[in-house]
């Protein structure tokens, strides 16, 4: 970002923060705090409901950080004005949410504004869970109120300034937060509008799978909709029309996917994707179903399942003819920096990555077809961690330590070119040195 663009983009936060102040400054008081209710406080039915809808929310993966406390917060989000911490959740009640009442938690969730009437950052997907039901949101308290009180203060943001300031939230919200419940359309099934509820709000799939404005905004309308996002590093695939995936994707092969973590013609979860596939294994088949025919019309795909099938076995037979060793399989390389990456995939990669080797033909995978090679890079460097109880077994070992940042480079360059038509990745170097700077995933 020029500077240029930097100065116009405070300029206009200044702009922004100013209106959104005046319009904002009386809407939301401190609430007052209560007494920590007691557990048996709460209906047993109300908290296993809350306990269903907190792993559709995925509430715990950005809430618990490695070695911490279940929902005791401290996980670091990055984000491009700074790195975020994630709060403590549990009922503590002097550095949880223990004295939260229920309307509260409700304002928080729907409005972005914590008990004390500050401004939330979005990173918390307040923009999201807006669309929440009051119902659905008491029960997820009922069931954060129930759990283990820990004691973790927060630990303050890195946001440099103007960002450390959270009036500019208020402006961003006139923005960008559109309020209010999400509505069933009448002309689809219950089915679709069951998994648009959930992906449209509880699970926010589009805080991963949308591009973001200049704001941090996620783009919710129009084409670029589920066009494609960042997460903690990674490249999170388009999930509209403008899928990257070889093999088109049919609803069963979402089903396979989210509940375990696999599909044998678009590959294992990985990175960030990893705990929410752990989040849904828990869940109903019936909403993972729901989800999964909401995906589908993302996509814009009417066509009926056998004829996908049918398309996607033709695609499947082009990709394994590429399949390192397949009798048709391309001649190697002579070009030297492809000739020097076909080295390093035969004697780091090729035992598993082979005719019929598993877990499926490269061509078809999302990540050699992505626009960057970040996944590529995070995958080769620090291996795939599949879903404990999903994903049949199937893992991959890291290579960080085994593989200098140039065998990477001529790595990538390989496999982009082998197993893919679309153009060589560029700026490969940048990449590589931001997942080695970024550590372990």
């Amino acid at each position: 970002m020029t500077l240029k663009r930097i100065a116009l983009v405070l300029v206009v936060l200044v702009v922004v923060a100013a209106g959104g102040a005046l319009a904002y400054a009386m809407r939301f008081p401190a609430i007052a705090p209560i007494t920590p209710p007691v557990a048996t406080a709460f209906d047993a039915g109300l908290v296993e409901r809350g306990e269903v809808l907190a792993g559709l929310g995925n509430c715990g993966v950005c809430h618990t950080r490695e070695g911490g406390g279940e929902y005791a917060g401290g996980l670091p989000l990055p984000t491009p004005f700074g790195t975020i911490y994630t709060t403590n959740i549990t009922p503590d009640p002097e550095t949880g949410i223990g004295t939260w009442s229920e309307e509260a938690f409700i304002r928080a969730m729907k409005h972005g504004v914590d008990n004390n009437g500050s401004y939330l950052y979005p990173a918390f997907p307040y923009d999201y869970y807006t669309r929440v039901t009051e119902d659905d949101l008491k029960a997820i308290y009922a069931y954060l109120m129930t759990r283990e009180p820990v004691r973790e203060p927060a630990k303050p943001n890195d946001m440099p300034f103007p960002f450390n300031n959270r009036i500019l939230m208020a402006g961003w919200n006139l923005l960008f937060l559109k309020e209010g419940e999400f509505q069933p359309d009448p002309n689809q099934s219950d089915d679709w509008n069951r998994g648009a509820y959930i992906v449209e709000g509880l699970g926010h799939c589009g805080a991963c799978h949308s591009p973001r404005n200049m704001f941090g905004a996620a783009v919710k309308s129009g084409p670029e909709a589920y066009g494609g996002g960042y997460a903690e590093g990674w490249y999170a695939p388009p999930l509209n029309a403008q899928s990257i995936s070889v093999a088109p994707w049919t609803e069963i092969a979402f089903v396979n996917y989210l509940i375990d973590g696999y599909d044998g013609d678009h590959g294992i979860a990985a990175g960030p994707m990893t705990p929410v596939v752990n989040d849904l294994y828990e869940q109903s088949e019936d909403d993972v179903f729901a989800i999964a025919s909401y995906l589908m019309t993302l996509r814009g795909e009417t066509r009926e399942e056998s004829e996908i099938e049918d398309q996607v076995a033709e695609i499947r037979a082009t990709a394994e003819a590429l399949d390192w060793n397949h009798p048709d399989a391309p001649a190697r390389p002579t070009d030297p920096v492809l000739a020097r990456g076909a080295q390093v995939f035969e004697s780091q990669c090729a035992e598993c990555h082979r005719q019929n080797g598993q877990p499926m033909p490269l061509a078809l995978s999302s990540v050699v077809n992505a626009p960057d090679a970040s996944n590529l890079v995070n995958i080769v460097f620090y291996g795939i961690q599949p879903p404990p109880v999903g994903a049949l077994g199937r893992s991959m070992p890291g290579r960080a330590i085994q593989i200098t940042d140039e065998q990477m480079a001529d790595l990538a360059a390989f496999v982009r070119d082998r197993f893919s038509d679309r153009p060589a990745w560029e700026k490969v170097g940048d990449t590589i040195a931001a997942a080695r700077a970024a550590g372990t995933h």
